[in-house]
């Protein structure tokens, strides 16, 4: 299943993507009405997905969405934790000589970071944020993952995890205030349910970013060059910390964005995965 929410008149609401238009539930069905639940229930090997969406719509629950309807952010996580340095080049393009992103970079223990609340996230064509006292912000693409509490995959999403590298590179201890501000993280456009993921480590992430109109950036990345598989970031995630249904743990970046075209204002940063869709951004100041 393809799963996301939409957003008009009524606020927010769960949507189903069925590949040819955004189905939106005008009410709960046999125990499903948010975008978590049916996560959830969708995670269930009992549950039939296609029968449930058939009956939600012959039931009169789900139907097409109304016009002026937009895709909006998939699931209010109440958690959202990031990884980093997991690809080789994101470990070479942070080194400055004091080796503590290679030590992350060849460790047993991954690098994992609290990101962002639900506040803090938007969704497709809602601004993400450059902090205005830095002067090199990154785009951060990723494919994140969601995760119930119990450590099982729910769905896989595109990420932005938006970063204010200038002050991480100050010093590694402002990383907090390098990941964590208004607009600091995107994902979307919809959340892809495991069943429908041939291969999570065989995705090719695309990533360009346009000024006024131009391509002032473009990149590329496979999944296939994650240091550590999903499975292993959930295990440390999950070690003696509790994580709530839906958490979103987004898995790091390949992607790496030169300092001479950090983030602008007006910018806009466009995310595609042909498994996924495309998340679409633009840049403001917060």
């Amino acid at each position: 299943m393809r799963i996301g929410q939409v957003t008009g008149a009524g606020g927010a609401r769960l949507a189903v993507d069925d590949g040819t238009r955004m189905l939106a539930l005008a009410r709960a069905h046999e125990g499903v009405g948010s975008a978590l639940e049916l996560l959830l229930r969708a995670a269930d090997r009992d549950f039939d997905a296609a029968a449930w969406q058939r009956s939600a719509l012959a039931a009169g629950a789900l139907a097409e969405a109304a016009p002026g309807a937009r895709p909006a952010m998939p699931l209010a996580s109440p958690e959202v934790w990031g990884a980093g340095v997991t690809y080789r080049r994101s470990a070479d393009f942070r080194e400055e000589g004091s080796g503590i992103y290679d030590r992350v970079y060849a460790e047993a223990r991954p690098e994992l970071f609290f990101k962002a609340t639900a506040s803090r996230c938007v969704g497709p064509g809602e601004p993400i944020g450059r902090r205005r006292d830095s002067t090199f912000t990154a785009t951060e693409p990723e494919l994140a993952v969601v995760v119930a509490a119990s450590g099982a995959i729910l769905g896989y999403t595109l990420a932005n995890d938006v970063s204010a590298w200038d002050i991480e590179r100050d010093n590694p201890l402002y990383l907090p205030q390098s990941k964590v501000y208004r607009g600091c993280f995107a994902f979307g456009p919809v959340i892809v349910t495991p069943d429908a993921i041939a291969d999570p480590h065989a995705l090719e992430l695309r990533c360009r970013v346009t000024r006024g109109g131009r391509e002032v950036f473009a990149g590329s990345a496979s999944t296939s060059q994650l240091k550590r598989r999903i499975p292993e970031l959930i295990d440390w995630l999950l070690r003696s910390n509790d994580v709530p249904d839906g958490t979103v743990l987004s898995t790091g970046t390949g992607i790496i964005q030169p300092m001479e075209v950090g983030l602008e204002e007006g910018d806009v940063v466009t995310i595609e995965c042909a498994e996924i869709g495309v998340l679409t951004n633009p840049v403001a100041l917060v």
